[in-house]
């Protein structure tokens, strides 16, 4: 098992951080030459800048029984495809049940968006209750997983 991070502008890195190396779980992330990050633990590897350079990256890496933290719809469901399990960074888990349904959200959105003449108000200011609901699904998802090995 690894946890991949979709590391571009991710908030919750450090977090997934302390959270793998607890369970001794190796970590990568992945970041474009605009965000190179430097971490003690994880494993760094910096793609080059390009649209969905990053993603594609991910996805090659990752394969059945990894983790893969990210905001994008669109990679959790081809990490899913693949077999990983995947979760945003607000905690919430990516499953085969809600991955439709998510990815018609954000297509409708999109359509919205390019409709509408004003700009829309972007996300709400990450809390530290955010933080902790990552932390908390995110732990629950890596015991999940372990049992299974077991």
């Amino acid at each position: 098992m690894t946890v991949y991070i979709d590391a571009d502008a991710c908030p919750v890195t450090r977090i997934a951080e302390r959270v793998a190396k607890e369970y001794s779980i190796p970590v990568v992330l992945l970041c474009d030459t605009n965000h190179v990050l430097t971490s003690d633990y994880s494993t760094v590897k910096v793609i080059g800048a390009g649209a969905d350079a990053v993603d594609i990256a991910l996805i090659n890496l990752c394969k059945r029984g990894d983790i893969v933290i990210t905001q994008d719809y669109g990679v959790a469901a081809m990490a899913l495809g693949k077999g990983a399990k995947a979760i945003h960074q607000s905690g919430k888990i990516y499953t085969d049940d809600n991955i439709s349904g998510l990815l018609e959200s954000r297509h409708i959105a999109k359509v919205q968006r390019r409709k509408a003449k004003n700009h829309l108000k972007g996300p709400a200011k990450r809390t530290t209750e955010d933080d902790m609901n990552f932390e908390n699904s995110f732990r629950q998802m890596i015991c999940k997983m372990l049992k299974t090995l077991e």
